[in-house]
């Protein structure tokens, strides 16, 4: 890079001086007209030997004679505005005047060169760091005018801190000392020039090596990518701009304020004309993915990934970014999750009404989970990982007003004295839209029993799959507690229509007679038998995927017909001894009966049985494992 010098076409006259003197002067003491003088001689003698073409760096050669070029930089000034006073000193102050700008072009010279040599340690992320040293030495020990040689100035921060510790903060201090000198002599423009072409060719240098491309990518761009593309691309950003927030621009925030200490104005614009650009672009990209065409409920988690992102470096970005200069980088993230957000409530809204409308009229075989089932809970469980976001972006808002459902079927989370959270009502209203839609394809299967079989698997699955994340925190053990009361309900429903028929085949325990003829005691054996092989014989080909459930469910049949056929087999076998085809009529003793009922639910269909649904939709596979809740 090219050293960069402002050129100076300041005339050598009194007239010029007011130009770049400060906006505001200091208030004068009295001096006499011999210590001006001298203060202009002992400028010019330091000033003219280390003149711009002087090959050497005045603040790496010699620091402490560095110091005293600031000092009498200083009292040149003051004997310039000394001189303005006096009608007799214009010679002196055109003198002055030229010294000056020659120990400006100097300054400008050794500004530019400590930037430049210590652009690998005035990075960002090691800013805050070389500040700490800075505030436990002092400035007034740094800049001290004793005669303490350059190690006694650096040891003050300890032998602990290491040589690149040491030169970087001395840097920073040689910097703020500078533009302090400058600055105060009305050569802040110069100044802040030089600083911003470095300062921002570092931090676009920073955000290009974390992978932010100055130019943004367009929504168009963006909606070609694949989901995996995109989420991937999501990941990469989350992570470039917690490094740019956290330590590009919060290293450039502090590097500033402490250069330009002297000017709050000075520093907000530096700063601006340095990030402005760069944080723009930055934080456009989550509102750009926002913008997308064609989403799918899928990529709602990107966009959940990438309003967290923002969320959690909110504060800093704030602080960061608080000058009014900067406003317009604090409008474009506060556009960028206005975006997101929209996004978040429309894609919820689109798998919602997806939910609604799906209409696959294919049965799953045995009444097990069906797809939509699964694919729903999924999602809705992975939504429950990002409470915090969707509180953000839900707050109050309502479930729907008009609703297609019963009120009855409205159940979610309530209490009284912990009302629910927007996070809850509306996942456990599209829980709510789920059920409603199984509901209707429960109506699907011709067998009433097997019907009630498919609610309690769903239901069940649905219960598991809240009481397995994060689900149950935020709907709650109430939530918890009606839904298995469903369960249960469906379970027992589904036992009173399925076994209703084996069950009356047996005669009351009151209704046995010592009279009961044998030929009533095979009538009752016969019809006992086919109604048992009809119900197991289709049943044994149903599902119930949950153990803990298949189980209750043979236990609850098992304590009902197992007892009831014992005791009456055992107090009826005798009157048949002796009679022929015994095996036929007594198909079942009480343990076979027990051993039939172990093979339920299993979905292992027996020779000759019948089919699950006594139609020919019965016949049809279960719904292949592409089927989503998008199928219409």
């Amino acid at each position: 890079m090219a050293t960069v010098f402002i050129p100076s076409s300041k005339a050598s006259s009194a007239s010029s001086f007011s130009v770049h003197q400060p906006t505001s002067l200091p208030r004068l003491t009295p001096f006499s007209e011999t210590t001006m003088e001298e203060s202009v001689d002992h400028a010019h003698a330091i000033i003219t030997k280390w003149d711009t073409k002087s090959p050497a760096s005045l603040f790496q050669e010699n620091r402490k004679e560095g110091r005293e070029f600031l000092k009498r930089v200083k009292d040149l000034r003051s004997a310039m505005h000394f001189f303005l006073t006096q009608k007799w000193a214009s010679g002196n102050l055109v003198l002055a005047q030229q010294l000056m700008q020659i120990a400006m072009k100097r300054l400008e010279k050794e500004f530019f060169q400590i930037l430049s040599a210590n652009r690998g340690r005035l990075d960002p992320d090691s800013v805050k760091s070389r500040l700490s040293w800075r505030s436990s030495s002092s400035e007034d020990d740094l800049a001290s005018d004793d005669d303490d040689d350059d190690d006694d100035e650096i040891n003050v921060a300890g032998e602990s801190i290491a040589q690149v510790e040491r030169v970087s903060a001395l840097a920073m201090y040689d910097l703020k000392a500078i533009a302090d000198c400058m600055i105060g002599c009305g050569y802040g423009k110069e100044c802040v020039k030089i600083y911003n072409i470095i300062r921002k060719s570092i931090v676009d240098e920073g955000l290009y090596r974390i992978g932010i491309e100055r130019k943004s990518s367009s929504s168009s761009q963006i909606s070609k990518l694949s989901l995996q593309d995109l989420s991937h691309k999501i990941k990469h950003w989350v992570g470039a701009a917690t490094i740019a927030v956290k330590t590009l621009f919060n290293g450039e925030r502090i590097l500033c304020d402490h250069v330009f200490s002297a000017s709050d104005s000075i520093t907000k614009s530096s700063f601006t004309e340095i990030t402005k650009e760069g944080a723009k672009n930055l934080f456009r990209f989550p509102e750009l993915v926002a913008r997308t065409k064609k989403a799918s409920p899928e990529k709602i988690f990107c966009f959940l990934d990438l309003h967290e992102a923002i969320s959690n470096l909110l504060p800093e970005i704030e602080s960061i970014f608080s000058f009014e200069s900067e406003s317009a980088v604090r409008l474009q993230v506060s556009s960028s999750l206005l975006k997101l957000s929209e996004a978040v409530t429309a894609t919820l809204s689109e798998f919602e009404s997806a939910v609604q409308k799906n209409s696959s009229k294919t049965l799953v075989t045995g009444g097990g989970i069906h797809p939509l089932t699964e694919s729903s809970m999924n999602y809705i469980s992975s939504l429950a990982d990002y409470d915090g976001a969707l509180s953000e972006i839900l707050g109050d808002r309502p479930v729907p007003a008009q609703s297609p459902f019963p009120e009855s079927y409205f159940d979610s989370p309530k209490s009284m004295d912990n009302p629910p959270s927007a996070v809850a009502v509306r996942l456990a209203w599209l829980i709510l839209v789920l059920l409603c839609r199984l509901d209707g394809k429960a109506e699907l299967y011709k067998d009433i029993s097997l019907s009630y079989l498919f609610l309690a698997n769903n239901l069940h699955f649905v219960l598991e799959k809240v009481r397995t994340t994060k689900l149950l925190y935020i709907l709650g053990e109430d939530w918890i507690f009606k839904h298995e009361k469903k369960v249960k309900q469906y379970s027992a429903n589904y036992e009173v229509m399925g076994w209703s028929k084996v069950f009356s085949s047996l005669p009351d325990s009151d209704s046995y007679s010592p009279a009961m003829s044998p030929e009533d005691v095979k009538e009752w054996f016969m019809r006992f038998n086919i109604a048992f092989e009809e119900a197991y014989r289709k049943q044994t080909s149903w599902v119930v995927q949950d153990g803990k459930l298949r189980d209750e469910m043979k236990v609850s049949i098992a304590k009902k017909l197992v007892p009831a056929y014992g005791e009456f087999y055992e107090k009826h076998i005798g009157m048949l001894r002796g009679e022929r085809n015994l095996e036929v009529l007594l198909r079942f003793s009480p343990d076979d009966l027990g051993n039939h009922l172990s093979d339920l639910f299993h979905g292992i269909s027996i020779s000759g049985s019948s089919t699950s649904s006594s139609s020919s939709s019965s016949s049809q596979s279960r719904a292949g494992p592409h089927e989503t809740i998008h199928r219409k």
